[in-house]
């Protein structure tokens, strides 16, 4: 290291957000970057602590330790390269990874102020591009073809991974554009989709063919293939079977999230199909990531409030000691988008939607409810405490996450990554799946041609 004492006195730095009144106002990424000189002082932080916890703790398995040595020491390239090792797409997970890393450095253990490896690593991948380290390679081909079904997080990190290995690759795609969760579901306020397609066009160079509007039967696989990856997420999202719910005004959070990317990516909409905020009381149900999306997206369509319930109890502040380090901590999370305008509610239930005459949602009877612990430490028991009122809501967005599909019986040259395999999970965790599937039907289709 550099300076292995550096943790003691240089202060744990972040870049902050663009500020809320400027932010609010458009589409634009909402996360600021630091000057090379300050983010090399950042990386100088890492204490080399001899047991990587932020590595244990990373789905990817990468290595801060080593990227942040190189890049404290100003070697930029060196440290591309050893985070390239593990990542397929540091441009995704610098941007909206929750630096599972971070939360299990020993920094954050002794002064609760860890290394800012997720931006470091943001920083380091667009050094790479700018600087003109990352071009298209050409892998020697082995005559074999494989299909990856589904154009998400982790079908690309597979198909990335076979094209390197040498395999002829074709992605289908169900949408019109390439990208799944990442085009569809993450907001451009996070993650702004040229980054995406910089990317993309890098892996058609080398190779891969990328077929768009392709809705692939999983019961009648495309022919032609040696093997196929299954990458299809969690397509379906969990719904509120409550009175009301056939209200106008009333819909799933992917709706309006991918619409309003379709429409930034210059997509026209009628009055009638265009899901918009403008001049409504938004209430979001779901307190997650996607829940939050909602939040950034209702403000910036023009809002005029936004609420957001949650059905589990408040998490604690700060610290909790049913998740004690080096595990990622439940606690209470505020997001950017929480920053800009919301009003959060937790141990709430959702019994009924209240409408108009005309047909459109006015509100929602919400009821609140207690958990109570099991006394064999299992899963709590929710009940009713009677307690109940009305929210007033023109728009209610359903963020309550998505359900895990149930896949018919597949031939035994398909592997299933992703979403698909787990259920709804992070990016990172995606990128890991595809690229274990990729070593999977490599190993697979290699002893088969022994």
């Amino acid at each position: 290291m550099g300076n292995p004492k550096a943790f003691l006195n240089i202060p744990r730095q972040e870049a902050g957000y663009r500020p809320i009144h400027e932010r609010i106002s458009d589409f634009g990424e909402v996360e600021q970057t630091l000057n090379s000189s300050e983010r090399k002082l950042q990386a100088s932080r890492c204490m080399d602590c001899g047991v990587p916890f932020c590595h244990w703790a990373c789905p990817l398995g990468n290595r801060p330790p080593e990227f942040q040595d190189a890049l404290s020491n100003g070697k930029w390239r060196e440290a591309y390269e050893i985070l390239t090792r593990t990542n397929d797409f540091p441009e995704f997970t610098g941007r909206v990874c929750p630096a599972l890393c971070e939360k299990s450095c020993v920094l954050k253990l002794s002064i609760d102020s860890p290394v800012t490896i997720r931006e470091d690593e943001a920083a380091i991948i667009e050094a790479a591009f700018r600087e003109g380290y990352i071009t298209a390679k050409q892998y020697k081909r082995n005559g074999l073809k494989v299909a990856v079904i589904g154009s998400g997080p982790a079908g690309l990190a597979a198909a990335n991974q076979l094209n390197r290995r040498g395999y002829q690759v074709t992605v289908f795609e169900k949408d019109e554009y390439i990208g799944g969760l990442l085009r569809f579901g993450i907001p451009n306020f996070k993650l702004h989709k040229p980054v995406i397609d910089r990317r993309l066009k890098i892996m058609e160079d080398e190779g891969i063919c990328f077929k768009t509007n392709s809705t692939i039967d999983l019961e009648h696989l495309p022919e032609g293939f040696d093997a196929y990856a299954i990458c299809t997420g969690t397509p379906e999202a969990r719904n509120l079977n409550i009175p009301g719910r056939e209200l106008r005004g009333i819909h799933f959070a992917m709706e309006i999230l991918a619409q309003q990317n379709r429409v930034l990516a210059g997509q026209t909409f009628s009055d009638e199909e265009r899901i918009t905020a403008k001049n409504k009381k938004v209430l979001v149900i779901g307190g997650g990531d996607t829940g939050s999306d909602c939040i950034g997206t209702a403000n910036r369509q023009g809002a005029i409030s936004v609420c957001q319930i949650e059905i589990m109890p408040k998490p604690p502040v700060g610290h909790n000691p049913a998740t004690p380090w080096p595990q990622w901590p439940v606690v209470l999370k505020t997001s950017s988008s929480h920053e800009e305008g919301c009003t959060g509610r937790w141990s709430l239930t959702s019994n009924r939607f209240l409408g108009t005459e005309d047909g459109r949602v006015c509100g929602v009877e919400v009821e609140e409810v207690e958990w109570i612990p099991a006394a064999d430490g299992g899963r709590p028991q929710m009940r009713p405490t009677g307690k109940k009122e009305i929210i007033e809501a023109d728009l209610v967005l359903l963020a309550m996450g998505f359900l895990k599909p149930q896949l018919p019986e597949l031939p035994q040259n398909a592997v299933v990554a992703g979403d698909a395999a787990t259920g709804p999970s992070l990016v990172v965790k995606c990128i890991a799946a595809g690229r274990r599937a990729a070593a999977e039907i490599d190993a697979m289709l290699q002893k088969g041609s022994h």
